[in-house]
């Protein structure tokens, strides 16, 4: 009898050993395809259009991946749906590292919550690769606005509740749910005015048609500089080094109040861990370049960098803070 039992055992180890081949097999194939990766051109898709800064950014990763990992990284834009169109293209590509998303917070950690429509969805058919840089808005008023700090402007919303205004480059993007973020945490009462790009809504607020916006720092720098604008606070974690006596919005009475977008590459899901490590370490690498520091410092972008799992964590947190300030606002698009 126990004979037959080591004969049970032994045939039940046996078929368990056979159970594992495929999965031995199938690791020691991904662990090749890594080493081996990559050894045809890779494709990088921004979902969005040619020229802007989201495209600069991706065409420089792009350039740097090139001369690290000796193959091409080709940039192909795919604009349209508010970034949707692109990255959906590549959340239902092959998960093999040689189709890539050049993300931003807005495609990646607001839309989710602001589409009804969304094709895919970036928590399930997407994995964070690599956080390359983050970038913060100033909230500006005009020069005529008697407000010199955030306490102030405060102050005359209570005064004036529902009087006051602030410009946006367009429903939905971050100079928008900056402006929702301050209202629901300074529980004032400012008008959004949306308009088809931040250069009109530049020019009606430096003729104080509408009292403040959220604009990004380059495209405010000179207005502040000539005194057009006064900048009230910056909403990043920490202060930016191009202003860097203007206090952040959170140090300013607001504690916890931050919005920026982050920059970034993603893989469709299930992408092997082993591709995505070594497109992680290459980008780390490149992000380090001085060169690099000062050229996406002068486009108002701080470098930002880590492992996949700490820039899947900053994805999950900006998704559930963006959720309820667009549910809070009640904000939709189709």
């Amino acid at each position: 009898m126990k004979a037959k039992v080591f004969s049970t055992v032994g045939k039940i180890a046996s078929i368990a050993s056979l159970a594992a081949l495929p999965l031995l097999a199938n690791a020691t194939s991904h662990d090749a395809s890594a080493q081996n990766y990559p050894d045809r051109a890779v494709r990088i898709v921004v979902p969005f259009a040619a020229g802007g800064a989201t495209d600069l950014f991706g065409r420089l990763i792009a350039s740097e991946l090139t001369g690290m990992l000796k193959q091409q990284f080709i940039v192909e834009n795919k604009p349209g749906g508010g970034g949707n169109i692109g990255s959906n293209q590549v959340a239902k590509s092959a998960a093999d590292g040689y189709t890539l998303l050049f993300g931003a917070a807005g495609n990646i950690a607001i839309n989710p919550a602001l589409f009804s429509n969304m094709p895919y969805s970036p928590s399930k058919d997407l994995a964070p690769v690599a956080l390359m840089g983050s970038s913060m808005n100033v909230l500006v008023v005009p020069s005529s606005l008697p407000v010199k700090s955030v306490q102030e402007l405060i102050a005359l919303e209570k005064a004036k509740p529902g009087e006051l205004n602030y410009g946006s480059s367009g429903n939905g993007g971050t100079t928008h749910l900056s402006g929702e973020l301050f209202n629901s945490t300074a529980n004032t009462r400012i008008v959004h005015v949306p308009y088809q790009g931040s250069g009109p809504a530049m020019i009606d607020l430096l003729a104080a048609r509408v009292q403040m916006m959220f604009d990004n720092l380059p495209s405010s720098m000179p207005h502040i500089q000539r005194g057009d604008l006064r900048a009230l606070g910056v909403t990043g974690a920490s202060r930016s080094a191009l202003l860097p006596d203007v206090p952040t919005i959170a140090e300013s009475g607001l504690p916890g109040f931050e919005a920026t977008t982050w920059f970034g590459l993603f893989a469709p899901a299930g992408t092997p861990p082993a591709v995505i490590e070594k497109i992680n370490v290459a980008v780390n690498q490149a992000m380090a370049k001085p060169e690099i520091i000062e050229r996406l410092r002068k486009l108002g972008t701080d470098v930002a960098t880590g492992t996949p799992e700490s820039f899947a964590e900053l994805v999950k947190r900006d998704t559930e803070k963006w959720a309820k300030v667009i549910k809070d606002a009640n904000i939709v698009m189709n």
